[in-house]
């Protein structure tokens, strides 16, 4: 079949206020795209920055609601009840090809099926920043770093002094937020703790396609805590240490259109992480540990019975990772050079009960690990208007053996003030525990997938009243991890046996006018999977090629227009609109969700530059709409809330 590419489309023109700073902010520093600081105008690696003033200005909104509207990110749920599974998809993307970074350590869970982090143990009031870097990233941050990496930076006191911030925030659904935070410093010396508690009785989760009326509300019931101490050991040398703890009780419905009563899933979340940085004349070296416990606890006592073979059920998965990494740059005349290796050792204990009609089941339990050692490095060249990095990773498995990943991005600032990017990666995803262990589905035979992608654009660095950015993005997987059925013996499990192609554009711009700020993005995402399957869970004999982009949309829209009426209030309106998008059904064709359209309204007033209120309007025009099929997202809803800083 012919291979289709892209075609570029028209700019759209977004604006932001001069006064405060906005998520494409070329000068600012970050560290994801290298690992080490840069201003992001000296990178031709496609990334996104979120400041702290950002999440300010969208209180009234989850991590997952904020992530959705940025250009080529789908959080498949994000609007949905809340306590929802989330999904994080960066230019189409399976799940588990974006990878999380936390204070850039990757953080996952290796008691899922694809790998990925729970984004529900994130929340916004203890981030600082949030860096969102797309493209093939496997060379600096290894497996699952497919599509692209979010970095989640947490909140700190940058200056000398100590400050206490908190919000109260209630709304629909009898939701209720506390936060309280306390930041400081002292010279080198910085600490902080942050606590956020998060209640809902929520909605029915599960679409009541009757009409009956008797599906009962899903609560949650959450708590976060984070503390972080950083102290110098001596002229040179600094030590951080930081931990966090996360739990939270959410109830579930039986699966789509189907009410539960009494299934519950408790989910917690343990990390505990050590950093030494020495810093030397040319550059620094960095040590870092990071130990990851998370544990997921099912509950159905069944009371309230949605199946008639099944009473009871329970199951627990706890997935621990420990990761150890040492890496130095340096930084020369026109080079900039980066080295390192890390070593990650991933973990699970699985085990399922139920009992009913048939008596007792208990599978097997699972407990499996595996391990990765990988040295990789990177340099960057610099003369004139030139910058181009090339890079690579060596990976050591200890089930399927090696792989190797490289990088290469060089860049060109025009005399126009514009910036011209190329960029060619390769990338790849590690088979999982359970997909190589499991009793039933697992194959031990798996080899990773592996991705090789490439982006081309351009962006405007040096508009005071216009900023811009427009990328075409191409993106080949081989050796896709598939769960199929075969015919021969008649059973089902992981096998690499599928090609995935997925291309398109991004689209945004800015442009800078007195009050208004004016923010807009488009992106348009296709692509297809060749295989000997054909989606709906049937074995075939030949290879055959589909759309299989479930649950994303191909053109996604995001408009953000505010007006700031005076140096104390400040409002503005969202837009939100997708394209349809297909849903997976097994053993039968996939279904079309519909189309739709959002709108959203924010106002916030300062009292002060200590004491801000606001009030977040969500889908004013109560739209009924589905983002996954027979799952209930948000109609109309109210958020409101105050913020003080002391």
């Amino acid at each position: 079949m012919k291979r289709i590419f892209f075609v570029l489309a028209a700019v759209i023109i977004s604006t932001q206020l001069k006064a405060q700073q906005d998520t494409t902010q070329l000068e600012e520093a970050v560290i994801t795209a290298s690992k080490y600081e840069r201003k992001q105008a000296e990178t031709g690696k496609v990334m996104t920055v979120i400041s702290r003033q950002e999440l300010e200005r969208n209180s009234g909104r989850t991590l997952a609601e904020l992530l959705n509207t940025t250009a080529g990110v789908n959080i498949v749920g994000a609007n949905n009840n809340a306590g929802t599974n989330l999904t994080t998809s960066i230019r189409g993307s399976a799940a588990g090809n974006v990878l999380i970074l936390i204070d850039g350590i990757p953080v996952n869970d290796p008691s899922v099926i694809t790998n990925y982090f729970d984004l529900n143990f994130m929340v916004t009031d203890q981030a600082e920043r949030i860096e969102i870097l797309k493209g093939g990233q496997s060379t600096l941050y290894g497996s699952d770093a497919v599509a692209g990496v979010i970095n989640i930076i947490s909140r700190q006191q940058r200056q000398n002094g100590v400050k206490i911030n908190g919000s109260f925030t209630g709304g629909s659904f009898n939701t209720l937020k506390q936060h309280i935070g306390l930041n400081g410093r002292n010279n080198k010396t910085s600490y902080g703790i942050n606590y956020t508690h998060t209640s809902a009785d929520g909605f029915s989760s599960a679409y009541d396609s009757s009409g009956s009326g008797t599906f009962d509300k899903d609560g949650l019931n959450q708590h976060t805590l984070a503390a972080r101490l950083g102290f110098p050991l001596s002229k040179s040398i600094t030590a951080d240490f930081s931990g966090t703890y996360n739990h939270y009780k959410t109830d579930l419905d039986a699966a789509a259109f189907t009410d539960e009563r009494d299934f519950t899933a408790v989910n917690q979340n343990k990390q505990f992480a050590v950093g030494l940085t020495h810093k030397h004349s040319k550059g620094a070296v960095r040590l870092n540990y990071h130990y990851n416990w998370l544990r997921r606890y099912y509950l159905d006592d069944s009371s309230h019975k949605s199946s008639p073979y099944i009473d009871y059920v329970k199951s627990n998965y706890i997935g621990r990772t420990q990761y150890w990494e040492v890496f130095s740059n340096w930084r020369l005349t026109n080079w900039e050079i980066l080295a390192g290796m890390d070593y990650r050792l991933n973990t699970t204990d699985q085990w399922y009960w139920s009992t009913g009609a048939f008596g007792p089941y208990a599978p097997p339990k699972l407990n499996a690990e595996m391990k990765q050692l990988s040295p990789y490095a990177s340099v960057v060249y610099k003369y004139k208007k030139l910058t181009a990095e090339l890079g690579g990773r060596f990976n050591k498995h200890s089930e399927y053996g090696n792989n190797f990943t490289f990088t290469f991005n060089p860049s060109w600032r025009l005399n126009s003030g514009i910036k011209a990017f190329a960029n060619l990666y390769s990338a790849f995803k590690t088979p999982t525990l359970y997909q190589l262990f499991d009793d039933f589905a697992g194959n031990p035979g798996l080899t990773p997938e592996k991705g090789i992608i490439a982006e081309a654009g351009a962006e405007m660095l040096k508009g005071k009243s216009f900023t811009a950015r427009v990328v075409g993005f191409y993106r080949k997987t081989n050796d896709v991890i598939i769960y199929s059925f075969n015919p021969s013996d008649f059973t089902s499990r992981y096998v690499n046996a599928s090609r995935q192609i997925n291309y398109g554009a991004e689209l945004e711009a800015g442009y800078n006018k007195g009050p208004w700020k004016i923010s807009a993005n488009y992106t348009f995402t296709s692509g297809k999977t060749t295989a000997a399957f054909d989606g709906t869970g049937t074995a075939l004999g030949k290879d055959t090629s589909y759309f299989n982009l479930y649950r994303i949309p191909k053109h996604a829209f995001n408009l953000d227009a505010g007006f700031r009426v005076n140096q104390s209030l400040y409002i503005s309106t969202q837009l939100r609109s997708i394209s349809r998008r297909e849903e997976f059904i097994y053993g039968a064709p996939p279904a079309t969700l519909d189309a739709y359209t959002t709108i959203d309204m924010y106002g916030e007033y300062k009292f002060s530059s200590l004491i801000r209120t606001f009030i977040q309007l969500k889908n004013i025009t109560n739209k009924q709409y589905f983002d996954i099929l027979g799952y209930n997202a948000r109609r109309f809803n109210i958020t409101a809330g105050i913020n003080f800083q002391l």
